[in-house]
């Protein structure tokens, strides 16, 4: 019997190894930069280059905005990579695949100097709108992100390309393989992409009125959540001082801090995120796919023109949201009495964790491995996906879950209805910060489907917080 476990557990190695990569496949992504517009660049290509082993980035772009329209300076992100490449060394002691200094300098390329749609057309090709056609010609079917820190001509010069160079199913192809994820609209060729490309997949919050944007959840101070980790002095003592040279180079905030970071927050891998599904809700915010209303769009403070959308985005959602706090006494965990039901919260919910991320991976660039904290490692004793029927108990188990720093592990439960058919709220029977669940189904009369997050976080220094996300399936008895 027992060879027969040994024999049935190699035949299925090859595909619990197939199912591992497919979840730990990295996204790919271009980045398009209005570097010095605003500090918040500069800080946000600190936080993306040390998670650059995770995302796998094929190109930086430097661009224009509606706040630097006649320039471009790919010289400043070259500054930053500089500054990276004397940490990368240690950073590898950490986790594996920090690309070269080298390497992250050859991806660094320009667009045209010129302010939206004025350089869109024939002959106005630039290295960054050409290397983005490169990167989609590749033997890759993987989707391309097109993370968007200002404005998004070069990416539309790149359709215009396109569109006149090949034939039409060769573009459909290279079209469909797009993602964009644009921080508001920065020139006028946002509306003019959304317009002439119905299908493409696109995130934005629309129009040049920042406050009305999810993406803000990321610096906005909302009463009821720790507001401490955007504070100046938590930036100063975690990020900017006594971290290295890297460190060294994150700017103090001007307008908001890294207002630019949303734009790539959600293809980091941490068992919470997927970049595929905008509607699930992860560390760069929850959007839905629907045309929003041009009368509820107001004005911000650039000459960006603004107008209807055509065609559904995806855009800013709400999430009813109850944050958990630690209690002193008892149960570890209580939820508050603040309630948030917003589009922001939706991003700000998470910030906490990952800014004691970021943290944690500042602190990588100095300490040695035995030093510094490392994020858990979840494990569930069941599929990622589950099948029960109405009004039935099923249990959830992460009992396997481990630190790689030996850290004791706190665990918290909790249903996320928006993310789900089924909107409302599943409590967990029992206490939701055991290391298992139980939890009964809800009673429907047709198939449902409901997320529940498991949110693991060690008591290292930071608290460092990874995740898995069960997908259950309620069909009626």
């Amino acid at each position: 019997m027992r060879a027969f476990f040994i024999f049935i557990s190699i035949l299925s190695l090859p595909f619990f190894q197939s199912l591992s990569s497919q979840t730990n496949e990295k996204n790919r992504a271009i980045i398009l930069s209005d570097i010095e517009a605003d500090p918040d660049d500069t800080q946000s290509f600190v936080r993306l280059f040390l998670y650059s082993n995770q995302i796998d980035i094929k190109g930086i772009v430097a661009t224009t905005s509606c706040w630097h329209k006649t320039s471009v300076e790919p010289e400043f992100i070259e500054k930053i990579i500089h500054a990276y490449g004397k940490v990368q060394p240690n950073l590898v002691k950490h986790e594996a695949g920090f690309p070269s200094e080298k390497d992250l300098l050859s991806l660094v390329k320009s667009g045209l100097p010129k302010y939206g749609m004025l350089g869109v057309g024939d002959g106005k090709d630039s290295e960054g709108s050409d290397w983005i056609i490169k990167i989609l010609e590749e033997e890759d079917e993987r989707p391309l992100w097109i993370s968007v820190w200002g404005g998004v001509n070069t990416l539309a010069q790149t359709l215009h390309k396109i569109d006149n160079t090949k034939s039409e199913k060769e573009a459909k192809k290279l079209i469909s393989k797009l993602r964009v994820y644009t921080i508001s609209d920065q020139d006028d060729s946002g509306i003019w992409i959304r317009n002439n490309y119905p299908d493409l997949f696109y995130i934005v919050s629309p129009g040049d009125d920042y406050g009305s944007a999810t993406w803000t959840g990321i610096n906005t101070f909302l009463k009821g959540i720790n507001n401490n980790v955007i504070s100046n002095k938590w930036i100063a003592k975690n990020i900017q001082q006594g971290h290295g040279p890297l460190g060294a180079e994150y700017p103090d905030v001007a307008w908001g801090v890294e207002g630019d970071t949303p734009a790539f927050l959600s293809l980091i891998p941490n068992g919470l995120n997927n970049a595929e599904h905008p509607e699930w809700g992860a560390w760069g915010g929850r959007y839905e796919w629907y045309k929003p209303d041009f009368s509820k769009t107001k004005k911000g403070g650039s000459d960006v023109q603004i107008a209807p959308e055509t065609r559904k985005i995806w855009t800013n959602a709400n999430d009813n949201y109850t944050p958990y706090i630690h209690s002193e006494y008892g149960r570890a965990v209580k939820k508050d009495t603040v309630t948030f039901n917003d589009y922001k919260i939706t991003l700000a919910r998470w910030r906490e964790d990952f800014q004691n991320d970021f943290a944690a991976r500042m602190d990588w660039c100095l300490s040695s491995y035995e030093d510094a904290n490392h994020p858990p490692v979840p494990v569930l004793s069941h599929s990622e996906t589950m099948i029960v029927k109405s009004g039935e108990g099923f249990s959830l188990n992460a009992s396997g879950s481990t630190d790689p720093d030996g850290d004791n592990l706190s665990f918290l439960w909790f249903n996320y209805p928006e993310a789900g058919s089924y909107t409302k709220e599943i409590k967990i029977n029992g206490a939701e910060n055991a290391h298992g669940a139980y939890i009964t189904a809800p009673v429907v009369d047709k198939k449902e489907t409901a997320h529940f997050i498991l949110k693991l976080t060690d008591k290292g220094t930071p608290a460092l917080t990874r995740y898995k996300r069960i997908i259950v399936t309620v069909i009626p008895k």
